[in-house]
């Protein structure tokens, strides 16, 4: 599916995705047309989805991080798809994920403070119908963060 040219490409989009085509084209040895075709190929395959701009948490004020487990009072389909329709419109949640254990749903949340955490939980989750549990861990310190992915 990827030639060693399509990794390498793609493993500096990931790292710096602002980089001109020029600049990609030195790093790569290609021509500027060569190196957008491929651009425009992994695009339109649907390998490279989007390109987004990475934000300091520390400076927009958002620095509470908490992974709650979920569990649903029952698996019907009707409670598992409006439980995943009215957690997608929550802003502070920045990932959900169904899984599999003893949870059915484990999210990744993002609020300023503890306060706004409590608040988040109280007036928002805990008021989606069929949530049967939860279950909150916070983050102490960030170890590894990255959203590259190695090819």
């Amino acid at each position: 599916m990827f030639d060693e040219i399509d990794r390498k490409l793609l493993a500096l989009l990931q790292n710096d995705s602002k980089q001109t085509n020029k600049a990609l084209s030195i790093k790569l040895g290609l021509s500027v047309t060569a190196v957008y075709e491929r651009i425009k190929k992994l695009e339109s395959s649907g390998v490279i989805t989007n390109y987004v701009a990475l934000v300091n948490k520390k400076k927009v004020n958002k620095e509470f991080m908490a992974f709650c487990h979920v569990k649903l009072v029952q698996h019907s389909q009707d409670f598992v798809v409006k439980f995943e329709r009215e957690v997608a419109k929550l802003e502070e949640v920045l990932e959900c994920y169904h899984i599999s254990g003893d949870y059915d749903y484990l999210l990744k949340v993002l609020v300023k403070d503890m306060e706004a955490f409590r608040e988040f939980m109280v007036k928002k989750l805990t008021r989606i119908d069929h949530i049967g549990s939860t279950h909150s861990m916070f983050m102490i310190s960030e170890v590894k963060h990255t959203t590259t992915i190695t090819l």
